[in-house]
């Protein structure tokens, strides 16, 4: 595990603990569950691929910790609007605050501005955090397999789909793959940037295409940055993407969604 990854965990330890102490799980709990308002997350994504188009997870993401920050005009509700209207099966929204300038009110109003489902991308450790992910709005979360051991991901995907959540799971080589694969969720994420190097290599989500078994939908972030990557994807049969900071560096990142995706 590499050193930011290590920071980052050590700062979701303490948040964890921080919001117990504000409000407890069980709080959390009753509000995430009285919610009635689901969207379907990975059924948004197969609508999308029926039709025979891409299904493009579109990100809301103001910095990274090795970017610094992506988006100086950083308006979650219309980016949200723009996306949607331009052809995006779904969201990805940052709510990291330390390490990615991202909050739990970026996720409220990317997902109050449309009727797209919402996936909350954090470093989910602690069931609290997948419950709270729920009373924000959060429709599917985002479990990242090289910050989780085996009985994390399971119980975390547990929780998730005790509140009807969808779960996308991320990964950046093989055994970190064969982990995500005995969970249930069919959203498999293959991240092309190497943790240790932050070097992007499209290859790495084709060089694990034939370990992946039928009924699993790879989802492949990172890198698509051409619509030749599109294409290389499309053509090794890989229909779903998570695109982010391509968009937040353009001066309207739906109609850079488009171009990249859609206007061929």
């Amino acid at each position: 595990m590499n050193d930011i990854l290590s920071r980052i965990l050590d700062t979701k330890r303490t948040e964890v603990a921080t919001a117990r102490q504000m409000r407890s799980e069980s709080e959390v709990l009753r509000e995430a569950q009285s919610r009635q308002d689901i969207r379907g997350f990975a059924r948004a994504i197969e609508d999308k691929i029926a039709q025979g188009k891409p299904a493009v997870i579109a990100e809301i993401k103001k910095a990274s910790p090795s970017k610094g920050v992506i988006r100086e005009d950083f308006r979650p509700a219309d980016i949200a609007a723009s996306y949607a209207g331009h052809g995006a099966a779904c969201l990805s929204v940052l709510t990291d605050v330390q390490y990615f300038q991202g909050g739990y009110d970026h996720l409220r109003q990317a997902r109050a501005a449309c009727s797209l489902p919402v996936l909350r991308k954090d470093f989910l450790i602690d069931p609290y955090q997948v419950i709270h992910a729920r009373a924000l709005g959060a429709d599917c979360v985002l479990l990242i397999a090289a910050a989780l051991a085996p009985d994390q991901l399971r119980e975390l995907e547990a929780a998730a789909t005790d509140l009807g959540m969808d779960v996308l799971v991320e990964v950046h080589d093989r055994e970190e793959l064969d982990a995500a694969l005995s969970l249930d969720t069919p959203l498999i994420g293959i991240n092309n940037r190497d943790l240790r190097t932050f070097e992007t290599r499209l290859e790495t989500t084709l060089s694990m295409l034939k370990d992946v078994p039928a009924g699993k939908r790879i989802v492949t972030e990172s890198g698509i940055l051409r619509p030749e990557d599109v294409d290389r994807m499309r053509t090794h049969g890989v229909q779903a993407f998570l695109v982010g900071e391509a968009f937040m560096r353009a001066p309207d990142p739906g109609a850079a969604l488009h171009e990249l995706f859609f206007a061929r």
